[in-house]
This record gives structure tokens, C-alpha cells and sequence, in this order.
């Protein structure tokens, strides 16, 4: 019997992005950054900022390294003022950096806890800087074996690997402790769909995107608005 059903596909195992899934940038930096130009000071614009962003980014096309959409979207999103949205996004590219991902998604946490708990095996497969294991530990995120998080079979950091998605090898590494689980069965949980949906269509898995807003309503893959639905 499968661990989970996702629409019609029976799921044993579970692989989830980190960044935007589990942490987004911290508002706690980008707020004063940002406030200067006219943004919100709310932090919970800051949620949604992101994923905002990340639907411009996947609407352009944007590979890994190209955040141009994406910056312009997230401030525009936290409410920069139109004379001020060019010279804010330079400001949040010039900010950007791999170790401000830090701001724990706190119902996705007690998702992954939920799965924990029922026996589903976890993983994370993340495009990052080296940094992202650790940042998940800090976070009280998860960590692999026991720790103050959700333990999870394996953390897969591209920089340590040397491969990104959307390149489906680097979901080899995930599946890698998942040796008794056929890909076919495994869900793979990411917040861009050319990133995520893309990559882990092309390495046989089951993509599922986290879509908190509806941004991406109508489209051909699967969606949740949250983690807690995987528990449903």
C-alpha cells in the first residue's frame, strides 16, 4: 500500500526543494533594506513577495542565475513605489546572497514532521551554495539522523554535487537513499516550475508544486497550497 496518493499517482517517498519550501530570504534583512524605497515593513508581504516573484521568474524563462524578473516582481510585490522599482531591485540583487535563505516555513516544517512520523522517507534536493545543510540544521528545519528537526534520509547541495537542476541528475543523488523505492513513486516538491517541475519530470518523478497564492491555477501539474496537504 502507498504511503501517499498525489491525484492518481500512488507515492512511497518524498523529495522536497529547500529554498522556498522550507526557507525563503529572511525579511528580517530585506525589510529595512527594501522600507528604505517605500516597501512594507510587514513581514508577512515578504511571504508572498517571494513566491510572486518566483512565478515572474518562471513566466520569463529564467535560468538559475538570472534574477532580474524575479527581483522586479518582489519588490514591486512588498510595494515599491514605480519611480523606485529599478534601483530597489538593484539593491536586492546586490544583497542577494545563498546564506539570507534562512527564514523557516513553519506549517512546511510541521508537514515534513507529519511524514516523519508516519514513516514516509524524506529527502531534500536543493540547487544552493554549499551552505544549504547546514542552514536547514540552524533553522530546526531538518537534518540527516537525529537533531533538533525532522530527520530526513539525505540533504543534496548542487555546489557539493557539481550538478542543478533542471538537469535530472542531480535528482540521482536523492534517489540514491531511496535504493528501494522505484522513481516512479517518488514525489519531488519545488516552488519553480523551470527549475522544479521540469527537472524532476525529466528524471521520472512525481512534481508537485508548492503554490501558496494560486499563481499558477490552470496549469498541467500538481499543486498545493501547502505542505499540510501531502498529510491529507
Amino acid at each position: 500500500m502507498s504511503a501517499l496518493q498525489i491525484g492518481t499517482h500512488e507515492i512511497d517517498a518524498v523529495l522536497f526543494d529547500a529554498g522556498g519550501i522550507f526557507v525563503i530570504p529572511d525579511p528580517n534583512v530585506l525589510a529595512p533594506l527594501l522600507s528604505y524605497y517605500g516597501a512594507s515593513n510587514e513581514l508577512s508581504a515578504y511571504h508572498r513577495a517571494h513566491f510572486w516573484a518566483m512565478a515572474a521568474k518562471s513566466a520569463a524563462q529564467s535560468g538559475e542565475s538570472d534574477w532580474s524578473a524575479y527581483n522586479l516582481a518582489y519588490v514591486e510585490s512588498v510595494g515599491v513605489p514605480a519611480h523606485d522599482r529599478a534601483e530597489a531591485a538593484r539593491a536586492l540583487d546586490r544583497s542577494r546572497s545563498a546564506y539570507i535563505w534562512r527564514w523557516p516555513l513553519q506549517d512546511s516544517v510541521q508537514a515534513l514532521r507529519g511524514l516523519y512520523d508516519r514513516g514516509v522517507p524524506i529527502g531534500v534536493v536543493s540547487n544552493a551554495s554549499g551552505q544549504i545543510e547546514d542552514i536547514l540544521s540552524r533553522s530546526g528545519v531538518c537534518q540527516v539522523g537525529p537533531g533538533a528537526g525532522v530527520p530526513v534520509r539525505i540533504v543534496v547541495d548542487s555546489f557539493l554535487v557539481g550538478v542543478a537542476k533542471p538537469d535530472p541528475r542531480i535528482f540521482d543523488f536523492g534517489l540514491a537513499a531511496l535504493t528501494d523505492i522505484d522513481r516512479s513513486r517518488v514525489a519531488y516538491v519545488g516552488d519553480s516550475v523551470t527549475m522544479d517541475i521540469a527537472g524532476a519530470r525529466n528524471a521520472g518523478l512525481v512534481p508537485v508544486l508548492l503554490d501558496p497564492y494560486d499563481d499558477h491555477a490552470g496549469s498541467d501539474f500538481y499543486r498545493v497550497r501547502s505542505l499540510l496537504e501531502l498529510l491529507a
